[in-house]
């Protein structure tokens, strides 16, 4: 099964692939794999009880106090256009976006891998006006293929600003 990415704007905000190389902290989404690089992640936790906050959208599945700070929780299959189901080993992989501190929900994490510029490939160019830019590029590891998301433009720097300004005064 494959999974489309939202999207918005074209290649020409490609990241140059001297960048590109390092650590990502792997994870599944519907049976995909995809990573993260792992100097924005602060840790990993198991799911909890997330508190729902009126009027925010659907991806945004509330705020949870993490060690006495409200964090928004956004589930990534919900924000990519898949089922809402939580599974058994689902958890909550926390990101720090510029001064902003976000959880995500992910099926479940996978390892975390070393990735050369020549293990990581330009997302393909799709006839039918698809664009990439969410993705960093395309991993190559231990034979399997992982999408290498951007994750200040998945979780828009400015949307998690607002969600957080959002959640801490609903926390109040």
């Amino acid at each position: 099964m494959s999974t489309a990415l939202p999207q918005s704007s074209a290649a020409a905000t490609r990241v140059a692939p001297s960048a590109r190389a390092g650590k990502y902290l792997t994870f599944f989404l519907s049976g995909e794999e995809y990573g993260l690089e792992i100097l924005k992640v602060s840790e990993i936790i198991g799911m909890q009880s997330i508190t729902r906050v009126p009027r925010t959208p659907a991806f945004v599945r509330g705020v949870i106090n993490l060690r006495g700070k409200v964090i928004p929780i956004t589930d990534l299959r919900i924000k990519f256009g898949m089922d809402a189901s939580i599974e058994e080993e689902s958890c909550i992989i926390v990101v720090q976006l510029r001064d902003v501190q976000t959880g995500i929900v992910v099926d479940r994490v996978s390892e975390v891998v070393a990735l050369a510029e020549t293990d990581i490939a330009d997302p393909p160019d799709f006839a039918n006006g698809v664009q990439t830019d969410l993705l960093l590029g395309i991993g190559k590891a231990g034979g399997r293929v992982k999408l290498l998301l951007d994750i200040d433009k998945v979780l828009a720097a400015h949307e998690a600003v607002q969600l957080a300004e959002s959640t801490s005064a609903h926390a109040a």
